[in-house]
């Protein structure tokens, strides 16, 4: 009897699992089919996204770059001739006049060279004043009075080719300036490659910058530029004095420098500017929020908002603040660009709009 009873209570208990396992089945899909009828609301397919309605405003055109601190001049010292350095005659940091003396280079050895050819000098001088004499009275004849005169001409050249040498063993100051720290010191032994210092001129500094290729025809020489400097919010003033003619065609922009007076010399060659180059003042300028572009290989795109549907649209941006970037192409006053929920927006999505904002608020 327990041997029967055994059997079928088993096969009972595994028809009750299988059909609570197959009632969940049906259940569940029953569930899903009911969902996919829209069973969750009329709301449930839209994409939640905040919007704001395009109107033209006044916009300031400026373009803002960064830039660098450039010396108005600037020249590593080197000795065009080797020898020994016998004189240093500048302190370091101190400000030097053009032309004046900073070093001098042995000049010992040159300077009995050019007594020597002086005295040749005028030894052919004073036979070349014998035979002219004694040419005009015809004791001579003109070619040995030519030979005289070739020997004096040879040793005035043989003088001014040394006095050139001899001018290279003063080191002077090619311009008004501040010089640097030496890198030698009187006994040194210099060549053609070994650096002396450098005479920087800071008075006034040149601000160098790059302005985007498409903007080249509206920057000028005269035009006023504002910049700030690293560490401090003071904002200067400079004009722009020189415009590269090509534009590079790597980066596609074009250099500008503009010169800074510079009086109080706080500025610095080599630091770090930021400038701002205002444009004309457009009074209808198209402006949407930054974060409703979106960026992709061919261009910038955004979505329009359109009888309750996205509408991708592809524009040409122009300038940006820190807020809003100026739309030159793509987008019409009216327009309803969605800013926000645009990571989950596709083409043709149907829009849930919660907030409505315009230009200005």
């Amino acid at each position: 009897m327990n041997k029967t009873v055994k059997p079928i209570l088993i096969l009972i208990a595994i028809a009750v699992v299988a059909y609570l396992l197959v009632s969940k089945v049906f259940s569940g899909t029953e569930e899903q089919k009911t969902e996919a009828k829209g069973g969750g609301g009329p709301m449930a397919q839209k994409v939640a996204v905040d919007v704001f309605v395009v109107s033209p405003s006044a916009y300031q055109n400026k373009i803002t770059s960064t830039g660098t601190v450039l010396p108005n001049e600037d020249v590593e010292l080197r000795s065009e001739i080797t020898g020994r350095v016998t004189n240093i005659n500048f302190e370091e940091g101190a400000r030097v006049k053009k032309g004046q003396l900073l070093l001098t280079v042995n000049d010992a050895e040159m300077r009995a060279q050019l007594q020597k050819l002086q005295s040749n000098q005028k030894l052919y001088s004073d036979m070349e004043a014998r035979q002219r004499t004694l040419l005009e009275k015809e004791y001579i004849s003109a070619q040995e009075y030519d030979q005289v005169s070739n020997q004096l001409a040879t040793a005035t050249a043989d003088i001014q080719a040394l006095k050139a040498t001899l001018a290279k063993a003063y080191i002077r100051a090619p311009f008004d300036g501040v010089i640097g720290l030496r890198q030698v010191s009187e006994g040194s032994y210099v060549t053609a490659s070994t650096p002396i210092a450098r005479v920087v001129d800071i008075s006034p500094v040149k601000i160098e910058f790059s302005v985007p290729g498409r903007y080249s025809q509206m920057v000028k020489e005269g035009d006023e530029i504002t910049f700030t400097s690293e560490g401090s919010a003071e904002r200067y003033k400079a004009r722009i004095y020189a415009i590269q003619p090509n534009i590079d065609p790597t980066t596609r922009t074009m250099q500008v420098r503009a010169l800074y007076e510079n009086k109080d010399e706080s500025m610095k060659p080599g630091g770090f500017v930021r400038v701002e180059l205002p444009l004309k003042e457009m009074e209808e300028a198209i402006l949407i929020p930054t974060e409703a572009i979106i960026p992709e290989a061919s261009g910038q795109k955004v979505f329009l908002a359109r009888s309750g549907k996205a509408v991708p649209t592809m524009v040409k941006i122009g300038q940006r603040s820190e807020t809003l970037i100026q739309i030159l192409e793509g987008i019409a006053p009216g327009d309803t660009i969605i800013r926000s929920g645009i990571l989950q927006v596709r083409p043709g999505s149907e829009l849930n709009i919660r907030q409505v904002t315009e230009t200005g608020k």
